[in-house]
């Protein structure tokens, strides 16, 4: 009995060592893509923020140049 459960265990090394993991160039190339999709969300909450500061920027220009001539 002590064999065939040595068998077994053998076995089931071999087969967990045979099936590997990821190469490293397939981990190189997963992780470039990784860094490429967070540096453009980044990029995009950097312009979206941006935008909204624009916008404040144009809003309270308009409001000053309407209070501006309200006051003439």
């Amino acid at each position: 009995m002590k064999k065939v459960f040595a068998i077994f265990a053998i076995a089931g090394l071999i087969a967990t060592a045979s099936c590997g993991g990821k190469s490293t160039e397939e981990q190189a190339a997963a992780d470039s893509i990784a860094a490429a999709a967070k540096a453009d969300s980044i990029a995009a909450v950097e312009a979206a923020a941006a935008a909204a500061a624009q916008a404040a920027a144009d809003s309270a220009a308009a409001a000053a140049d309407t209070t501006a001539a309200v006051a003439q």
